[in-house]
């Protein structure tokens, strides 16, 4: 929908809307919000709405601390779990320097300025996000848990299923809010959840999935319940993924399908997936941004390991899926929930672009259990291995030039910085297993 000012200022004074809660991302996925009353609107909406950037991690100085917030009037949304009167709406913003500038550290910006080049290809970018959770109780105190009293798994349903009414209640809001919701079921986990949404184009779906994760945290709150996006909160179960379904159109037309080929795909998607391929391990990164995103990230869990591509199986990284509507797209089986969506579409659509600009080909499609194969057939096979923890990650990210250009070298200095930190964090940390193993024993 395409609002100007004044369809803004009307639809708020119509919907009796007190507070609108002016929302932005910061680099590690986090929503930050200010939030003003309607007598304020016009002046947030003449981009006059200022904020202490210094205060946000990972964005600017304190000697720059000044940054503006200019509203998306597209992204106006009234928030159906408020109160009847005296609602609280939505807008989007981005990011801006005192000098009228983007902020470049401004994931959404950066997203905007990927979404642009492709445009000027020629190219629309579309995704369809496979959102993964966990539904835990908390505690007297309302904290989170990990304790869960089901025992269903894979699309069971209710009784067994004692997340059903939350997961309804939670789509039921979403479409409220104006998602097309696909579908919703129980995954493989005790506890564990997905809600699909009709994918979109890129900006859109990274708005839609901070929107998404919003909504179900607040409804699972209504039930007693915590919603968790973390990976792997619990050894021995399956994690959480947020798997990316990508398309690319060019004039209205599906540019990855051709019928005349064997595994349905076009050259450019041969050269998409071959730009996936040589950036994934800097791309995990910003796909996989935690330390606890490698506990998922292992064999025997359903989660990809193996830098690889297929038509049908599913343990490679990338596969090509069948879709109800006949869109022809990529499914990258590596990010997590965990992600900035604005960073880790951008990554993914540059290196895609990358690929099909280098016309890079990918090797051969892999249609065996890549973990039945041996060393030695994984080498012939030029298979290789996703990270195996942040540290690694973080140093594929700041070996891959490409990667660095597209995200901005300030703002990789700045994430790289933290990142390395979280990591040499952890690796200080004696965990219950150390503990467990070894105290007694020596």
């Amino acid at each position: 929908m395409k609002y100007t000012k004044q369809d803004v200022l009307r639809l708020v004074q119509e919907e009796d809307v007190e507070f609108i809660r002016l929302q932005f991302t910061d680099i590690f996925g986090t929503m930050k919000n200010v939030a003003i009353t309607s007598s304020q609107l016009e002046k947030a909406l003449d981009n006059n709405c200022m904020f202490d950037g210094s205060s946000i991690e990972g964005f600017v100085r304190i000697e720059e601390s000044d940054m503006y917030l200019y509203p998306d009037l597209d992204t106006l949304n009234v928030f159906p779990w408020r109160p009847q009167q005296g609602k609280v709406a939505r807008l989007i913003c981005d990011v801006y320097r005192p000098n009228r500038e983007p902020f470049e550290g401004d994931p959404r910006y950066i997203l905007k300025k990927v979404v642009k080049q492709a445009a000027e290809l020629g190219y629309q970018f579309d995704v369809g996000p496979e959102c993964e959770f966990f539904l835990y109780h908390t505690d007297d105190n309302g904290q989170p848990t990990t304790i869960t009293h089901e025992r269903a798994g894979y699309f069971d349903l209710g009784p067994m299923d004692l997340g059903e009414n939350a997961r309804r209640d939670m789509v039921l809001t979403l479409e409220d809010m104006g998602f097309e919701i696909e579908a919703s079921h129980h995954e493989m986990a005790p506890a564990q959840h997905e809600i699909d949404f009709r994918y979109d184009e890129a900006l859109t779906t990274a708005d839609n999935i901070m929107t998404f994760k919003l909504a179900v945290k607040t409804i699972a709150k209504r039930h007693g319940l915590h919603a968790s996006f973390m990976p792997k909160p619990k050894t021995g179960i399956n994690g959480s993924g947020m798997h990316i379904n990508m398309s690319l159109s060019k004039d209205g037309k599906n540019i990855f399908a051709d019928d005349c080929d064997s595994n349905g795909l076009s050259q450019e998607a041969y050269y998409f997936i071959g730009g996936l391929m040589r950036h994934v391990k800097g791309m995990c990164a910003i796909t996989n941004p935690l330390v606890n995103s490698y506990k998922r990230l292992v064999p025997g869990f359903e989660a990809p390991v193996y830098i690889a591509w297929s038509g049908t199986n599913r343990s490679p990284l990338i596969r090509i899926p069948l879709t109800g509507d006949g869109i022809m797209a990529i499914e990258l089986r590596c990010p997590d929930s965990a992600a900035n969506p604005y960073l880790a579409l951008a990554v993914c659509m540059a290196a895609g672009l990358d690929g099909i600009k280098q016309k890079i080909v990918p090797p051969s499609p892999v249609d065996r259990n890549i973990s039945d194969l041996t060393e030695e057939e994984r080498n012939a096979m030029q298979i290789t291995l996703l990270p195996g923890s942040l540290g690694e990650a973080v140093a594929e990210l700041k070996k891959d030039d490409f990667l660095c250009q597209v995200l901005g070298q300030e703002f990789v200095d700045g994430y790289i910085n933290a990142k390395e930190e979280e990591w040499h964090e952890y690796l200080r940390q004696v965990s219950d297993w150390e503990t467990e193993k070894y105290l007694y024993r020596i």
